[in-house]
């Protein structure tokens, strides 16, 4: 019994913890909205031509991401193409620069008299528009996919592929017939998540769509907020969260079902197969490298172009150069305010979510009980859904418990968005351990919460900790979540760069883009040197639980 009731008293006291954080401010966006029919003041403000506008975006976007995605995953890790360990890093470049910052980057190159546009003397492209909105969400999203299909390949059973080839059939053949058919759970949900994640993107439409009068339903939600244009903004933009929720429920649990399925039916059974691309290997390998410098390089290029010049329309020469946009935009009271409170918050949540998302990851993969399922679509919920939404319903959720305009209601908005991480970081390490580090420490006389803690769940820290980093290193640049909650002094970086470019400061806020894209190498650092981490061991107390159950057999 004692048993029974430490875990129950460990498993209550996590749903507690999720209820308060996930469910509650979620459930009163749910509630605002239900409390008056908001549907004709939407359809007045041309919520058709919005919604339209967020679809078809999205769409795009998301089956671009998909073949481009695909199609490196199947360059990088299953072809001979030279030099894919150093390529994989920089056609995964855009998965370390914000949205918002990777747009005010390709505004540089290709905005009206900027950039390429000038040097050439012609306009090339017009990034403002739909297309820019398209294109961005594509090269920001389609590493997710890479990761997605990336590890889907490296869970395809090897030997069918070399069945395909010693019957005869050629590389395509066998990408066409055996490789791809297996790839579809894969695809089906990079696709979901990647549709949902940028049906969700405020920065890319904010920066890219606005000034173009192009509107998707995340820049409604801010101008609803902000303009105050209309009566009840509040309840108006909860029927848009309504809508939005209901799309993110059905995108978690389509993940978690091709997930299941997928884990089911595929197991890894040898090397994967290399194809050899022949004729073919240099000039595929010329093209992926310039695509991958051209991606990484020419938005940092184009930061440090506008961040160097003095005033926009400067010619670009040694005389003109200058760190005066850095020096201003760092001496900046409300850049120090916002460097300062990001720190704080990103520091904070990390330990929060590393905590949190570690135990639940410990509950749903190391015990049984019905509630694992509802527990882990609870926590992944938040990131089907637009920063925006949680922002409103923890705006809402402050009124009530006295956390509103302060800094805690932000970092609870962050709790909530951003646990899924570690949780997502820490669920394969725990599935791969072997039930007998538990029950050794179970026969040498532990409890079963205190065995689960001391031997699973201290060979998982590791990872718990890869996530918290990525937590940090994402809530520090954050915007879309807390553009609603910031108040006097409460201001964060992410929110203070978006402003500057808002307000034409472009000189500004290219200078601190360019620290953004700085934080993103040193991102890309830290996970060089993850890779090349050794493999974690247990805890001592788990290495001496072991050695004795060993001794007592």
């Amino acid at each position: 019994m004692r048993f029974i009731s430490s875990l129950a008293t460990l498993r209550i006291g996590v749903w507690l913890i999720v209820i308060g954080l996930f469910l509650a401010p979620l459930s009163l966006v749910i509630g605002l909205a239900l409390g008056a029919n908001q549907i004709p003041v939407l359809l007045d403000e041309e919520l058709g031509t919005v919604v339209w506008n967020s679809v078809y975006t999205t769409s795009l976007s998301a089956v671009g991401a998909v073949v481009i995605g695909t199609l490196i995953a199947l360059l990088l890790d299953r072809t001979d193409a030279r030099g894919t360990g150093v390529l994989r890093l920089f056609l995964l470049s855009p998965l370390l620069i914000p949205p918002f910052v990777g747009a005010i980057a390709w505004l540089q190159l290709f905005g009206p008299n900027q950039g390429l546009n000038r040097f050439f003397g012609t306009e090339i492209w017009n990034v403002y528009g739909a297309d820019g909105v398209t294109v961005l969400m594509t090269l920001h999203s389609y590493p997710i996919v890479y990761v997605i299909v990336a590890a889907a390949l490296r869970s395809i059973p090897a030997d069918l592929e070399q069945a395909a080839r010693v019957a005869g059939a050629n590389t395509f053949t066998v990408l066409r017939t055996v490789t791809l058919p297996l790839l579809r759970p894969a695809l089906l949900s990079s696709f979901t998540l990647t549709a949902v994640s940028n049906l969700a993107d405020f920065g890319i439409p904010a920066l890219l769509g606005s000034p173009a009068r192009f509107e998707t339903l995340a820049t409604m939600i801010y101008r609803f907020m902000n303009s105050g244009t209309i009566a009840n903004p509040l309840q108006v933009t909860s029927t848009i969260g309504v809508l939005l929720l209901f799309l993110g429920i059905a995108a978690v649990v389509a993940d978690h079902l091709v997930s299941l399925y997928a884990g089911s039916k595929l197991q890894h059974t040898g090397n994967a197969l290399r194809f050899r691309l022949g004729a073919a290997r240099l000039p595929i390998t010329i093209i992926a490298w310039l695509a991958g410098l051209a991606i990484t390089l020419l938005p940092i290029m184009g930061l440090a172009y506008r961040a160097l010049l003095p005033a926009p329309g400067v010619p670009f020469t040694w005389e003109n150069i200058s760190l005066g946009n850095f020096q201003d935009a760092l001496g900046n009271p409300r850049t120090i305010d916002g460097l300062s409170n990001s720190l704080f918050l990103a520091l904070g949540a990390a330990l929060i979510c590393g905590v949190l998302g570690w135990l639940v990851g410990l509950l749903v993969t190391r015990t049984r009980s019905w509630s694992n399922t509802p527990l882990t679509l609870v926590v992944l919920l938040p990131t089907a859904l637009p920063g925006l939404i949680i922002g409103v319903g923890w705006l809402i959720f402050g009124r009530y418990t006295g956390s509103y305009n302060t800094i805690w209601v932000i970092l609870g908005a962050y709790v909530c968005a951003f646990t899924a991480m570690v949780l997502q970081a820490v669920r394969a390490p725990l599935r791969q351990t072997p039930l007998a580090v538990e029950e050794a420490a179970r026969i040498s006389g532990a409890g079963r919460v205190r065995s689960l803690l001391d031997t699973t769940g201290a060979m998982a820290i590791p990872a718990a900790i890869s996530g918290a980093v990525l937590v940090a290193v994402t809530a520090v640049r954050e915007l879309t979540v807390s553009v609603l909650l910031i108040a006097p002094g409460t201001t964060t970086l992410g929110v203070q760069v978006f402003n500057l470019q808002q307000a034409g400061d472009y000189n500004q806020a290219s200078a601190l883009s360019l620290m953004f894209a700085a934080v993103g190498v040193l991102a890309l650092g830290l996970t060089v040197r993850g890779v090349a981490a050794p493999v974690p061991r247990a805890s001592k107390s788990t290495r001496r639980h072991i050695r004795t159950t060993a001794g007592k057999m």
